[in-house]
């Protein structure tokens, strides 16, 4: 199966699977929920026929938050693909050649040596020709010329000398001869000593005098001294272990007597160890060890031959006349000779230690064959009782099972040879070895995991790859084995596939395409250092073809597309290589075709081509420019509204490198030829800015993390005039820095979402700096007669002021002139016209401050380290009690101040900060530490600790203008390189965990069911038996809380967002953290998300801000899965009540209310979906989601009307009632009433009425029920069960049937002294079980159950 259609059907599974359980795409489960709310609920019970419909309806399939993106993502910036550390250790270090080999002949023929004994009949060839068959000078030019061609056929390009029995000087003429022409590459000196003594116990080998009357010993000192390094010895002679042994020691003292000299790149090869001589059988040559070492196959068939069965049939002539040449592989001789290398090859693999295998087998090609070549030796000699030996040593290796593969592979190519000798045109029929060893690879693969032995074929794979027949197999495995882990691309790299797949690519075969990107990607997923490798051999042109070619799938796609990100990843060369081959408009054709048919584009093509443009783009000029040309804004504008959040994020993260750094600094003061192309310029900032700020306030927070470093880079480009406008906002009095502290900052109210109007309000004397800046950029602001301000942007709105009286100092600068020379202030002027206009800058200042306060930790750290390049800081301050007052101004002397910094907490602040600019006068001296320039782009570490906090540190003392040190601490882009570890991860296996979370949630789902059917049997009394008490320690009451579905656990939190999980059954407490670390607090709900999988907790604070928890329940472990704020920026001028959220898992759908209207946002996209007006004046009071119908909500106001919607109508609002007349207060409780009946809600009043509601059927209230006298605080619907619960200031808290009839009451807490429960706070019942916790305004929960212990 090609592996493409293998990851076809792979995705496509894994899709089904997804569709199955985590219904990706919602449509199903609406058109689901439809058939239910069809079916009728009667009365409290279920028939059994109806309990299927019930599971689907109870039971949603939606699944959120739990892709790869939420794992750890405030804990750690993610690393791309690295190209130092472990990962280049493959890369042998420095490839090395031998470029010259001195042969050294002692034979002496017809004189044997005194210390040698010869048998008869006696081992007498030498390079298989007899030196007694002719005349002993030309036996011994023949064998130095026949060596001399056994060692061509390794490496014909070095040069040969031949020495025939020398003299010492002739040695030392010879050796210093190589070394001069080999410069710094390696020399070989071969030695055969068959003619002289063996060496001596000190390491001497023996030549002759001129005369050969003597033998002359030569000491290796001298032959390595004259040699030098790098070098290889063979020493083919007996007892040539002596001469290792020498040698070893030479190299350890000499590297104890100076540490200075690196270690000698030196290499021996000795034929045996120092006691032993040489075999002198006649079945072998004389120089048996050459033999190995130089004609590996006739040597290993010969010796072979005499112990197969074969033997009778074969003799030795015919292994001489094997037809074909060791190159050609489809000829018998070149098809043993690569089934030899494969086998020595991967014996050295498995049996070597890593470095000693890159150093030998892959570093210098001769010194490879030799090896691999030695390991035969090693088989053969052994046989003969003699045990060659090598510098630096290897283990044995004569006895791996590897050998037997290769004599079953000879004697099948042998059992052919009679056949072909015979016949010349018979066919060769070539050897299974290879079929048969990748078929063990594919069973290893099966089975195989990174815990066990690595598969020992790996080398053989590469071997296949040289061969056509092989190849796609052998790639498809490949890529299985790749897709394992980076353990198994670092094996692959170490094993050489790098010169091989990188060769492939110069082929046009169209079935290798598929698999050659895959591999390529997980190459590239590793180590990004190959993307010098394949510019330099313009591999990128590969990649570029097939991202264009349509009839890949989008996945593969998508991988060449991250292939070629890689390679232009801060790599000017594959830059430029890549954009001259017309990337750029490759890439932005398929953007721009993706969107008309969005059904049919694959996420994560669109995500890979924004990033490859993206870093294609990064500080590139040329590349920029092309892209601007072809007008890729607006094409990447529609891409920002994309499901994904992926997609989102990177489409930021390319719109913000088009953005360039050095915008005014680099062309201040450039002469009138650049203004038309300035013009243009301008008018392509303004529309990727326009673009950046419409995803400012995106749901997830990896886009925001984009658009923060964007605006970095339009922040850097554009310091002065973002600086101009930032400190228009104050103009000090003379004196105020002087007699003000540098840390001083106003704070502002505490009700959690503080704007402009609440202060004024208030009467606090803090002027507007908003509403000038709004005139100034007159262009697309349009102010209405009473002051109110309408924008079209979503960002110009964080509380924005309204009718606020505007101050002399401020009214000065409401002239656009004026705002352009009055900023003297330590702010440069700067005589070029602004490029853009005020209300972009300002809007733009408004962004930058609404991502400084972020709810998500990291984004808000970026958010500051963004003003901070505008000059606006942060002060540390700590969090001061408000009693719901701004905090006025008592000192003229601090007015200028006070305005800076309630400038930004007028705009919703969280964190008090102020502008710094330098004095006009200078200051006291003792003042001087605590100033610092605007441009020194300070900022300090934070109250909560930000991974990003204190990283400008360094930059303290740098107070010139934007240079290049500051732009190094630009914050960084993380999309890319967290993008980059989807495909480090298996791309071809579905993941383990599915088929255990399935049954989990399966079990769940059966467990619940069961309760369910008990919920809506049970006869209720009293709910009266208190089972828990829980003193929670809120200094300050418990504000809201919630019950586990599935275990024993309940969590509370208070108004100033502490949140506590404690276990009712053990009575202990879990965790305990706070939920943020800003001065403003305030708590609104608590809700979990995917409760019947792993749950996580949705925590909604009072101003809007949402963030969910992963393992809240263990302490200290609790890690923030996603943050971000649910109205802010989205309807300006109007100061927010407390907002009321609640989310629907059904749908996978947050609620959260502001003043007139609703939004929904889609967690699974991460994406606020719909804004629904809700038509009235009044703001929500209380909102409940129907936990059964996907789209359901209901919503009261603080006026008494009562609201349901549908999401899934066109119109929207399903009806409207005002069912509180009696006395119109707030509605405090909304609930859909349990069954399936969609449209059956309670209201509670905080008069104290309940009213009952079918809001299809009836304007009015069916049934209401007085149940306290203006003192109703809270009201809990049971989903279930026919139950509610009405808690009062009161002290107390009473339990109605939906009938209208009072089943209880609950007023005294069940200790001794029997004291009265507190002011209720909150009520909430457990989903599945009749159990009912109270959270009261004393601190303590209690947990209430039916008179029988609840069974859990």
């Amino acid at each position: 199966m090609a592996l493409g259609d293998l990851m076809a059907s792979r995705l496509s599974q894994s899709s089904a699977a997804l569709d199955e359980f985590g219904n990706e795409d919602g449509e199903r489960s609406n058109a689901r929920d439809l058939d239910t709310a069809s079916s009728s609920y009667v009365g409290g019970g279920v028939a059994d026929n109806a309990m299927t419909t019930t599971s689907m309806a109870y039971f949603p399939q939606t699944i959120v938050l739990c892709e790869l993106r939420h794992d750890r993502f405030e804990d750690s910036v993610p690393s791309g693909p690295s190209d130092t550390g472990l990962v280049s250790k493959w890369r042998p270090r420095d490839r090395m050649k031998t470029g010259c080999v001195a042969l050294v002949l002692c034979l002496n023929i017809s004189v044997d040596p005194p210390d040698v004994i010869k048998i008869s009949p006696c081992a007498r060839m030498e390079c298989w020709v007899d030196p007694f068959s002719m005349a002993p000078q030309k036996a011994l030019e023949t064998i130095g010329r026949t060596l001399n061609q056994q060692y061509e056929r390794w490496q014909p390009r070095a040069k040969y000398k031949i020495s025939l029995d020398p003299t010492v000087d002739e040695i030392k003429k010879l050796c210093t001869t190589c070394r001069k022409y080999a410069k710094s590459e390696r020399v070989l000196f071969h030695y055969n000593g068959h003619g002289v003594p063996k060496p001596t116990a000190n390491g001497e080998i023996w030549l002759f005098n001129k005369s050969y009357t003597q033998y002359i010993p030569l000491p290796i000192s001298d032959l390595d001294s004259w040699l030098k390094t790098p070098s290889i010895y063979v020493f083919d002679c007996s007892a040539a272990g002596m001469i290792v042994n020498a040698f070893i020691e030479l190299q350890d003292w000499t590297a104890s007597g100076s540490s200075a000299t690196s270690t000698r790149d030196s290499i021996l090869l000795a034929a045996c160890e120092a006691h032993e001589t040489l075999p002198q059988s006649a079945e072998f040559p004389a120089d048996v060890f050459t033999s190995c070492l130089t004609t590996p196959i006739k040597m290993a068939l010969r010796w072979f031959c005499t112990r197969s069965l074969l033997h009778e049939s074969l003799d030795y002539s015919l292994i001489d006349r094997i037809p074909g040449r060791q190159t050609d592989r489809k000829t018998l001789l070149g098809e043993l000779n690569w089934i030899f290398t494969a086998v020595t090859d991967t014996i050295a693999w498995n049996v070597l230690p890593h470095d000693l295998f890159q150093r030998l087998f892959r570093q210098d090609l001769l010194v490879a064959s030799l090896f691999r070549n030695f390991l035969l030796a090693e088989r053969i000699m052994r046989s003969a009782n003699c045990s060659p030996i090598s510098y630096p040593m290897l283990p044995p290796t004569h006895q791996h099972h590897m050998w037997d593969a290769w004599d079953m592979a000879a004697e099948i190519c042998l059992s052919q040879l009679p056949t072909l000798v015979e016949d010349p045109n018979a066919e060769f029929q070539p050897s299974p070895f290879f079929t048969e060893q990748l078929t063990a690879f594919e069973v290893w693969l099966d089975h195989g995991s990174k815990d066990k032995k690595p598969p020992e074929q790996l080398p053989i794979v590469l071997q296949v790859l040289l061969s056509q027949c092989h190849r796609f197999r052998a790639l498809v495995l490949l890529g299985r084995f790749l897709d394992m882990g980076p353990w198994a691309v670092d094996l692959a790299l170490s094993v050489g596939i790098f010169p091989y797949v990188l060769k492939l690519l110069q082929t046009t075969t169209p079935d290798l395409r598929q698999i050659l990107v895959f591999i390529w990607t997980k190459i590239l997923a590793l180590d990004k250092s190959c993307q010098v490798d394949l510019v330099k051999d313009g591999g990128h042109t590969y990649f570029i073809r097939f991202l264009d070619s349509v009839e890949a799938y989008p996945e593969q796609r998508a991988m060449a597309a991250f292939v070629l990100a890689v390679i232009v990843d801060g790599h000017r060369r594959g830059q430029e290589a890549c954009t001259e081959a017309g990337l750029i408009h490759v890439c932005l054709k398929h953007l721009q075709g993706s969107t008309p048919n969005e059904a049919q584009t694959e996420p994560l093509f669109l995500q890979w081509l924004c990033l490859c443009l993206g870093k294609l783009w990064e500080d590139f000029t040329e590349a920029q420019v092309l892209g601007l040309q072809a007008d890729a804004p607006a094409i990447f504008a529609p891409l920002l509204s994309e499901p994904q959040p992926e997609v989102r994020a990177a489409a930021t993260f390319a719109l913000g490198t088009l953005l360039d750094v050095g915008f005014d600094s680099a062309r201040d003061g450039v002469g009138g030829d650049e203004d038309c192309d300035d013009e243009e310029k301008v008018r392509t900032e303004v529309s990727i800015i326009k673009s950046l700020l419409s995803v400012a306030s995106d749901g997830s927070p990896l886009v925001r993390v984009e658009v923060a470093v964007a605006l970095a880079r339009f922040a850097f480009g554009h310091n002065k005039h973002l600086k101009s406008v930032a400190a228009a906002y104050w103009k000090p009095q003379a004196n105020s820095l002087l007699t003000s502290l540098p840390s001083f900052a106003v704070k502002s109210s505490g009700s959690g979402y503080t704007t402009p109007t609440h202060s004024i309000s208030h009467g606090s004397r803090v002027p507007s700096p908003i509403a000038p800046l709004l005139r100034v950029g007159g262009d697309n602001q349009s102010i209405s007669r009473d002051g109110r301000v309408s924008t079209s942007s979503p960002l110009a709105t964080p509380g924005v002021i309204h009718g606020s009286p505007l101050s002399d100092d401020s009214s000065q600068l409401s002239d656009p002139g004026i705002l352009n020379d009055a900023v003297t202030n330590g702010v440069v002027n700067h005589t070029r016209s602004r490029p853009l206009d005020n209300a972009l800058y300002s809007q733009c200042v408004l962004a930058m401050c609404a991502l400084a306060k972020d709810p998500s930790p990291r984004i808000a750290g970026l958010g500051r380290r963004v003003l901070s390049i505008i000059g606006i800081e942060q002060v540390v301050a700590k969090s001061v009690k408000s009693t719901g007052e701004s905090t006025t101004v008592p000192n003229t002397g601090y007015a200028g101040l006070a305005r800076s910094s309630s400038w930004f907490d007028m705009n919703g602040g969280h964190l008090p900060l102020t502008f710094r600019t330098p004095p006009v006068s200078p200051p006291r001296p003792s003042y001087l530490t605590g100033m610092r320039r605007v441009c020194s782009l300070e900022f300090r570490p934070h109250l909560m600790h930000s991974q990003d906090s204190g990283l400008a540190d360094p930059l303290l003392g740098s107070t010139g203008s934007s240079g290049p040190s500051e732009r190094s601490f630009l914050p960084q882009p993380t999309i890319y390189n967290w993008s980059c570890g989807h495909f480090s991860k298996p791309l071809l296996t579905a993941a383990d965990d599915s088929e255990e979370m399935v049954a989990r949630r399966e079990e769940k789902e059966k467990l619940a069911l069961d309760l369910i059917a008990k919920c809506q049997h049970s006869s209720v009394s009293k709910l009266h038996n208190q089972i828990a008490s829980w003193d929670t320690k809120f200094e300050i009451g418990t504000k809201t809380a919630l019950l586990q579905p599935f275990s024993p656990i309940v969590i509370a939190a208070d108004e100033s967002e502490r949140i506590r999980v404690w276990n009712y059954e053990e009575a202990t407490l879990l965790n305990s953290f706070d939920n943020h670390s800003y001065p403003d607090k305030g708590i609104s709900k608590l809700c979990l998300v995917n409760e019947l999988d792993e749950s996580l907790l949705l925590v909604a604070s009072s101003d809007g801000n949402i963030r969910i928890w992963k393992d809240y329940t263990v302490r200290g472990r609790q890690r923030l899965v996603s943050a971000f704020s649910s109205i802010q920026g989205h309807r300006p001028g109007v100061r927010s009540v407390n907002a009321v959220v609640d989310w629907q898992q059904q749908s996978g759908y947050l609620f959260s209310s502001e003043v007139s209207s609703i939004m929904a946002w889609d967690l699974d996209k991460e994406q606020l979906v719909n804004t629904i007006p809700t038509s009235s004046d009044c703001s929500i009071s209380a909102l409940s989601a129907s936990q059964v119908h996907a789209g359901h909500f209901a919503a009261g106001f603080v006026d008494g009307c009562v609201k349901l919607f549908d999401i899934r109508m066109p119109e929207l609002l399903v009806c409207a009632s005002r069912p509180h007349t009696q006395r119109v207060e707030r509605v405090v409780g909304i609930g859909f009433q349990p069954g399936l009946e969609p449209a059956k809600i309670v209201s509670a009043s905080q008069a104290g009425d309940i009213q009952f509601l079918d809001m299809r059927n009836l304007k009015e209230a069916y049934l209401t029920i007085d149940a306290h006298r203006g003192s109703l605080t809270a009201l809990a619907v049971h989903r279930h069960a026919p139950l509610i619960a009405s808690g009062s200031a009161k002290q107390l808290i009473k339990v109605f049937n939906l009938e209208g009839e009072q089943l209880g009451t609950i007023r005294y807490l069940s200790t001794f002294m029997a004291q009265k429960i507190g002011s209720v706070r909150c009520l909430t019942f457990h989903p599945y079980q009749v159990l009912l916790a109270a959270g009261a305004a004393d601190s303590c929960v209690s947990i209430y159950a039916d008179e029988i212990a609840p069974t859990r």
